[in-house]
């Protein structure tokens, strides 16, 4: 399908005339993957439109953005990107097969999440203060576990450490489970994670949240500040998901796109969906969205440059 077609079909409103290819970069059955079937059936009951849900997991989310990157531009190709492969890969994996800037558009932000900062429940630790002054008592022997080296989690815990002027050792993991488990066991000390690989763990009496990196406090953890609260001004950081498609997508099929996306995230199913799991629906244009991406692209890279971070 050429570009010039595709702009006929959205012209003429014979788009679409077949089904959509919605391309997730993680497994089945995770976070973004229930996101994105959410989405994709909300549009489809409002719309009548047919998407075939394509996981393709791998290099941090960079297997399915390239294949998205790499699909022709004639809007039957969608994905959904994150933070990790649309803002944080560019500037950490020195060879990437695909330009997040040049061969993707955004056509929707989606929702937003934060992570949370947890100890172990038997932690002397009731604060992020007492864990700062616990690291500049100690410099470099505190341990940070790491769902992964580069995630929004390890980068939450760079803002943290270079903002309070402390140095502590990092920790990877392949993945959320074994650097919970560790922590609980007591082979490091804190970690900033998602609210969903957490949850049970906080309200099992496991472990104990001490901070989130969302402006305003969770719904489902009320008690617990932000980390602005805590002391250190405009400390955000949050994880987000974002549809992108092929760029040279023509811009009726992108705009078309963007409001069917708006009226399923107006959905009060979805949004409750989104928000017992500690996320925010994000709205705006495909304009909005490619300035908040640029801006997050400026943030994360200045801050992986800025403290040395290298890819596993």
């Amino acid at each position: 399908m050429t570009l010039s077609t595709g702009a006929s079909f959205a012209q003429n409103g014979n788009w679409p005339n077949q089904p959509i290819r919605f391309i997730v970069p993680y497994t089945p059955g995770g976070g973004t993957d229930t996101v994105t079937r959410h989405i994709a059936e909300k549009m489809s009951g409002n719309t009548k439109w047919t998407f075939l849900v394509d996981n393709k997991p791998g290099a941090n989310g960079n297997i399915g953005m390239d294949a998205v990157a790499k699909s022709k531009p004639d809007g039957y190709t969608i994905g959904m990107g994150q933070t990790a492969n649309l803002a944080i890969n560019s500037t950490l994996i020195p060879k990437m097969p695909f330009n997040a800037s040049k061969d993707l558009v955004p056509v929707a932000l989606v929702a937003e999440l934060p992570t949370v900062m947890v100890v172990r429940a038997d932690s002397p630790w009731k604060s992020v203060g007492d864990a700062v002054k616990a690291a500049k008592a100690k410099p470099g022997e505190v341990k940070q576990a790491l769902a992964g080296n580069g995630t929004v989690g390890h980068l939450a815990g760079e803002m943290l450490s270079r903002q309070a002027g402390i140095q502590v050792l990092n920790i990877p993991y392949k993945g959320a489970a074994p650097a919970i488990t560790d922590l609980i066991g007591g082979q490091t000390d804190y970690m900033f994670a998602t609210p969903q690989s957490v949850a049970g763990m906080i309200k099992g009496g496991k472990l104990r949240a001490i901070a989130v990196t969302s402006q305003k406090r969770l719904s489902f953890l009320p008690n617990v500040p932000t980390v602005a609260e805590s002391g250190y001004k405009d400390f955000v950081a949050m994880d987000w998901k974002a549809i992108v498609a092929p760029a040279g997508t023509p811009p009726e099929i992108v705009q078309r796109l963007n409001a069917e996306v708006g009226k399923a995230l107006a959905q009060p199913a979805l949004v409750a969906t989104l928000e017992a799991e500690g996320s925010t629906p994000m709205t705006g244009s495909p304009e909005q969205a490619a300035k908040f991406i640029k801006a997050e692209q400026e943030k994360w890279g200045s801050l992986i440059r800025e403290a040395g971070i290298k890819p596993d």
